[in-house]
């Protein structure tokens, strides 16, 4: 299996979103899931890696160029592409996954999740994504895509889009249970 992972490159958050990351990233291992994420050093994308790699785990760093210019991408990561743009480092974030989780994480985190959304809702991106809401950080992010359905911005179905979860420990089975997703969701993409 191989899962996608946004996180955040800050190195100021809270320990318990460290903890949260690390344990995430020893179940993926031990589950034999193949990582991809945005090759940062530092922040939750260090933690991750770093996990990842002394775990004995399979890691692949996905980053543009102008990131790498500026010696962001973690140097134990041996599995790096480079892009030329965010727009081309989002898309192959999604190539050939099988799943996708998100940790908390600052605007380019939740831009990439929305993205996803979006282009699930679409039918073209269909497999599975997880939120990880450590700490309740997703919970203003929960009720908004409530509040999107609720006043008829998206289809009561776009709600099979999306699992949220407290714990690490819940992701692997959430992407197991995960709702069927197809290419034929664009027929109430527009909540006719």
């Amino acid at each position: 299996m191989r899962i996608c992972v946004y996180c955040a490159s800050s190195a100021l958050v809270d320990a318990v979103y460290f903890e949260a990351t690390e344990r995430l990233a020893k179940i993926l291992v031990a589950a034999g899931v193949s990582v991809v994420y945005g090759g940062g050093a530092v922040g939750l994308m260090g933690k991750l890696a770093d996990t990842v790699i002394a775990s004995g785990g399979s890691i692949k760093g996905i980053m543009p160029n102008f990131m790498n210019e500026v010696e962001w991408a973690h140097k134990q990561v041996t599995d790096f592409e480079f892009t030329d743009t965010m727009h081309e480092r989002k898309a192959r974030f999604l190539a050939g996954i099988d799943g996708l989780v998100t940790l908390p994480g600052g605007s380019g985190t939740l831009e990439e999740l929305l993205e996803a959304i979006t282009l699930k809702r679409l039918g073209q991106f269909t497999k599975p994504i997880i939120i990880l809401n450590t700490n309740g950080f997703y919970d203003p992010l929960k009720q908004m895509l409530d509040r999107c359905i609720t006043e008829k911005f998206m289809h009561e179905k776009h709600r099979q889009m999306w699992t949220f979860v407290d714990e690490p420990e819940e992701v692997i089975a959430s992407i197991h249970s995960a709702e069927a997703w197809d290419e034929a969701a664009i027929q109430f993409a527009t909540n006719k």
